[in-house]
């Protein structure tokens, strides 16, 4: 006689703030493996907080990938389709890594930590899978660690970021330009200071040791309490990094989708040399892109929401990936797919919304302009 056995449940990560994000009223929903807050007092107050003052984000579930070595350079060359050779030690970089068809296995972004030395951001879904991946192709060229244990990730993004951040450290913020980074304290705490971010206005990314993240939090939000600083979930960030037409993974970007066909051509440098995917990516820039990533904004009520249909006189064009009401424009956006022939700008269209065919146009990006 066989006993029933019960199948085993994958318990939800939490990031080191997770008891203070519950404290102070915060919406707990899962997010790629994690228990994240969402929104604390709604997405379009903390959206808009952003836009005109600040707010604050933790962004911990993001997965980090080291790559150390004398040979950590030419990994990154083999793996990625920016030129990591450009960047210099204190500079941080967009990247892709991408797949022998030229698809993306991510986006991320690459921290020059020394000349030997680079901490690769990946997305929070894929920290595993981008490990593997990084570890399965260095063939012993470099050392590869999966470090996302070791840090805490806050995201101070806004206007007002760096005169709230400045009170807290003495490094010359000023002198930081946008993708630069430095090391220094910030209210005591060691931490990796970027200037970087995904919602279109000026900020900072900090990394810091897991233990000392409640109290960069809380001496974060006091230094901007003046200031109009609030707390802000995943729900705006993912409005404001689609205001600014910022891909999503898993929406605008996968295994299948090739950086031409993303709008992300100036990412890849054919220049650089040989990389994972290059002759993929020529054949299909000579032969041009069958479908393009464009941004569309409603002519006619409701919200295209991702999976829906984009269609043109009864022929179906494409897809839509991401969409929303636009909490700054006041307008519905999305993004999607369609046909190369058809991603002309000032191109009207339709998307199906329940059943119900609503006007649409092919509008330039981004959405939003600071």
């Amino acid at each position: 006689m066989k006993t029933a056995t019960t199948p085993q449940v994958q318990r939800l990560k939490r990031t080191a703030l997770y008891r203070l994000h519950r404290s102070h009223g915060a919406k707990i929903v899962e997010f790629a493996g994690w228990e994240m807050p969402v929104q604390y007092c709604g997405v379009i107050e903390e959206h808009l907080a952003v836009r005109q003052r600040a707010g604050l984000f933790d962004v911990s579930h993001m997965g980090e990938v080291e790559l150390s070595g004398p040979h950590a350079l030419d990994l990154c060359q083999r793996l990625t389709a920016n030129d990591v050779a450009r960047i210099k030690i204190g500079q941080a970089q967009y990247n892709l890594l991408l797949n022998e068809n030229g698809g993306t296995i991510d986006d991320i972004v690459v921290y020059r930590l020394e000349a030997d030395h680079f901490l690769i951001c990946v997305n929070a879904a894929n920290t595993d899978k981008d490990f593997q991946w990084i570890l399965g192709k260095s063939q012993g060229e470099a050392e590869v660690r999966d470090t996302s244990c070791r840090y805490v990730q806050l995201a101070l993004q806004g206007p007002l970021a760096e005169k709230i951040l400045q009170r807290l450290t003495p490094l010359r913020l000023a002198e930081i330009k946008s993708f630069h980074f430095s090391f220094g304290a910030v209210s005591g705490s060691h931490c990796l200071v970027a200037r970087t971010g995904y919602t279109g206005e000026d900020g900072f990314e900090l990394y810091c040791d897991p233990d000392l993240g409640e109290g960069l939090w809380s001496n974060l939000m006091d230094a901007g309490s003046d200031l109009g600083l609030q707390p802000a979930g995943l729900g705006a960030r993912d409005t404001l990094r689609l205001e600014k037409g910022y891909p999503l993974y898993g929406h605008e970007l996968d295994d299948n989708t090739t950086p031409l066909e993303a709008g992300l051509e100036w990412v890849t440098k054919f220049s650089k040399g040989s990389f994972l995917g290059k002759e993929a990516l020529l054949k299909q820039k000579q032969a041009g892109v069958k479908r393009k990533l464009v941004g569309l904004e409603m002519t006619g009520p409701g919200i295209a929401r991702s999976q829906y249909p984009i269609l043109k006189r009864d022929d179906l064009i494409g897809q839509v990936t991401s969409g929303t009401k636009s909490p700054t424009l006041g307008k519905s956006i999305a993004l999607g797919y369609v046909r190369a022939q058809e991603a002309d700008v000032g191109n009207d269209v339709e998307v199906e919304i329940r059943g119900r065919r609503v006007g649409a146009r092919i509008v330039a990006l981004p959405f939003y302009h600071r």
